[in-house]
């Protein structure tokens, strides 16, 4: 067993049933009115917003707590323009020639297409790297854990703590994204796994007629 001094209280607020109830109703009624925007105001955000999301997004849980994540918050001008025609061309790639019709097929009730102006336009890119290794205290590197799923946790954290606050989001991939780590000055060891577009939607902004599956088709209570 461990030691006990590695250990600290748990910090945890019993609630009864009653109030329990409430909070996960009045989170989901939050969440669900979440959408993927794409078409942003060049309105501006506080960047304290971002700080506070990504400080949320960092509480995530991760494999051996090795928080394998590294988020670039791009606000550059010049930045942005680069990251879109380096996305654009690979867009462009997809459509034209990767995807199959079945994956075409899939994607056009959203009418999402190679042209990607949302990534100049929102005031935030929020580029989000998996890390493989980590460095440890002696400089060694040291191989991080569940990198996949810690990452994809700390992402639902950070759109759910975005949407809280008020901001607009769109998760991007691009494929591949190597650009990513070229444009921004990030070592080959990690993985560009998402690029989250933050900022508020365009006046008169619209979003897909599409709805999410009921409960009873997602879960079971066995």
């Amino acid at each position: 067993m461990a030691n006990s001094e590695q250990f600290l209280p748990l910090e945890f607020e019993p609630l009864e049933d009653a109030a329990k109830i409430e909070r996960a109703r009045a989170f989901y009624q939050l969440m669900q009115r979440r959408r993927s925007v794409r078409e942003f105001s060049d309105a501006p955000v506080p960047r304290e917003v971002i700080e506070q999301a990504l400080r949320t997004a960092g509480s995530a849980p991760s494999g051996a707590n090795m928080q394998p994540w590294h988020f670039c918050v791009v606000a550059s001008a010049s930045v942005k323009r680069e990251i879109r025609q380096a996305a654009e061309a690979e867009e462009r790639e997809f459509y034209e020639r990767r995807a199959s019709e079945e994956w075409l097929d899939a994607l056009a009730p959203l009418g999402t297409d190679a042209h990607k102006p949302f990534l100049e336009t929102a005031p935030y890119l929020i580029v989000i790297f998996l890390k493989k290794f980590s460095e440890g205290g002696a400089g060694e590197q040291r191989k991080n854990y569940y990198t996949s799923e810690s990452v994809g946790i700390a992402t639902g954290m950070l759109l759910a703590a975005l949407h809280n606050a008020g901001v607009a989001t769109l998760t991007h991939t691009p494929s591949p994204m190597k650009f990513l780590n070229e444009i921004l000055g990030r070592p080959v060891n990690e993985r560009p796994y998402m690029v989250v577009v933050a900022g508020l939607p365009a006046e008169g902004a619209q979003v897909p007629a599409i709805s999410k599956k009921p409960l009873d088709e997602i879960a079971e209570f066995i």
